[in-house]
């Protein structure tokens, strides 16, 4: 755990209470998410959080045995910032009241600015209006002893409420949300003048925080960490590297599901660039041996997770004696472990990970990444000294081009789908599109169809450009591309790449649909 201050997230369930953990760390403060019903005494007041923050939620306050925050938050002295769910948790707790059918207010509202209040100092004005973004059924209908209305908007009476003396706030709107143009100041108010935050948490004291606790935790044990070529892998590798040097070796598995240049990027990367032990094995032969005949995704995604795990075994003995296995883990798939009512989810995908190796192998683990989001992982990548370009490469899927090959996989068409996809790529980075985009790739249908090139009929595939802006990955919206770009990438795909006749562009959103076609 970090040792500059912290701030406490309690989760009810929002689809977007990331979000919020990512405005607090803008400002430079720790923070950590946690379920509301994982937050007992004891744990928070080992925590010490220099305030605490209750997330919306989709739950209804007035229905019996909903969520509730636990009381201690409200007693303990620090600053309280309760959002939408948050606000009507609070109310009813402290006293007020909260009621349901009246009218609902989703989307942009218009929010009056009706008394000063510390939360928006600086920011807002008494008799402002300024938009923020509502998404509530219930409403509060009478707020607690001590508490007064500082904002209101046409549905929501007590859009915002204070009481300063003990520095609790609770606001109906979301200002994590892009669609609240000021709310990423409203939370570095919150963490930094209520709360007192110092605001030092940057990604240069946390290269040397876990430079340290990578040191600590391993000590002169050998550690091998599983490079898959994407950005999370590559920049704990480094980081892993920094802390105790030759003890690290990496292994690269080259399945043959690769973009195209990748494994050759990655050897050079890290065996000549870093000069940091690598392990490079090319089981692609195997890998589309056993993918031969299949067509089934969840098939492919279990065949090729099992081969990885044996490949890498086999590869890890050669290293002996190591005590530890290095993993690119995220805070967000710490977050998503545990579900805030504590109950399971639907499987959409299985997913691509070296999970099962630590147990199999009898390794512990070593998990530089698991406080960041990815975008902090960038950040990280920066100030170890990888090229921007790197570590602002798009996300790469575990099982690889494999699942961008709907329909069983061949040679031949893991060929035509690389040719595909790198000039589309080309053509994004050309249009100076690709940071814009958090992913963009070609996907090989398995139809064919006909069609006339040069004076023949021709009978081919065709493929699928898929590209999409998101956050976090949880939710996605298509790009909207100017057909003019889609028009020139199509007929640069037709012209260049053999194989392939046909060209559309997919524009659904997530949900219903997923980033990935498979």
């Amino acid at each position: 755990m970090t040792q500059h201050d912290h701030i406490l997230i309690l989760d009810f369930g929002s689809q977007v209470t990331q979000l919020i953990a990512r405005r607090v760390r803008e400002a430079g403060v720790y923070c950590e998410i946690w379920p509301f019903n994982h937050a007992d005494e004891a744990r928070i007041k080992a925590f010490n959080p220099k305030g605490v923050i209750l997330s919306g939620g989709p739950c209804s306050t007035v229905d019996e045995g909903s969520p509730r925050a636990p009381e201690m938050v409200f007693n303990m002295g620090v600053p309280v910032l309760a959002i939408c769910y948050g606000q009507q948790t609070l109310c009813m707790q402290l006293g007020g009241k909260v009621e349901s059918g009246h009218h609902r207010e989703f989307g942009k509202a218009m929010l009056n600015i009706d008394s000063e209040c510390a939360l928006y100092n600086g920011v807002w004005k008494k008799g402002e209006t300024h938009q923020v973004w509502m998404s509530h059924g219930d409403r509060v209908t009478k707020i607690p002893d001590g508490f007064k209305v500082v904002a209101t908007s046409e549905n929501a009476p007590f859009a915002a409420i204070a009481n300063e003396a003990k520095k609790q706030y609770a606001v109906q709107f979301h200002p994590e949300v892009v669609h609240t143009p000021d709310g990423a100041k409203l939370y570095k108010n919150f963490v930094l003048n209520i709360c007192g935050c110092a605001g030092d948490w940057t990604m240069k004291s946390f290269k040397e925080e876990a430079i340290a606790r990578i040191r600590a935790q391993v000590g002169s044990a050998k550690v091998i960490c599983g490079l898959s070529g994407g950005v999370d892998s590559s920049v704990a590798a480094v980081l892993i590297h920094e802390a105790i040097g030759d003890q690290l070796t990496c292994i690269y598995v080259d399945t043959g599901l690769m973009r195209a240049g990748e494994s050759e990027q990655v050897v050079k990367l890290f065996r000549d660039h870093y000069n940091i032990p690598l392990i490079h094995e090319d089981a692609s032969k195997l890998f589309l041996g056993q993918l031969e005949g299949v067509s089934d995704p969840e098939v492919k995604r279990k065949t090729i997770g099992k081969l990885f795990i044996e490949v890498f075994e086999a590869k890890a003995k050669q290293v002996g004696g190591a005590g530890f296995l290095a993993q690119g883990t995220l805070y967000p798939d710490v977050i998503e472990s545990v579900s805030f009512t504590g109950g399971p989810s639907v499987t959409i995908k299985s997913h691509h990970n070296v999970g099962g190796l630590p147990e199999r192998m009898n390794l512990k683990l070593v998990e530089p990444l698991r406080e960041l989001f990815k975008d902090e992982v960038r950040a990280l990548g920066v100030e170890l000294g990888l090229h921007p370009d790197f570590v602002g490469r798009h996300p790469f899927p575990g099982p690889g081009l494999a699942i961008r090959l709907p329909g069983e996989i061949t040679a031949e068409k893991l060929e035509i789908l690389r040719k595909a996809d790198t000039v589309y790529l080309d053509e994004i980075r050309k249009a100076g599109l690709y940071d814009k985009i958090w992913q963009a790739f070609a996907v090989l249908l398995p139809v064919k169809t006909v069609g006339v090139m040069g004076d023949g009929r021709s009978y081919d595939y065709v493929c699928a450009l898929r590209a999409v802006t998101s956050t976090d990955g949880m939710t996605a919206e298509s790009y909207p591309f100017e057909h003019a770009f889609l028009s020139r990438t199509c007929t640069r795909i037709i012209n260049e790449v053999r194989g392939i006749n046909r060209v559309v562009y997919d524009v659904t959103s997530k949900p219903p649909g997923t980033i990935e076609w498979e």
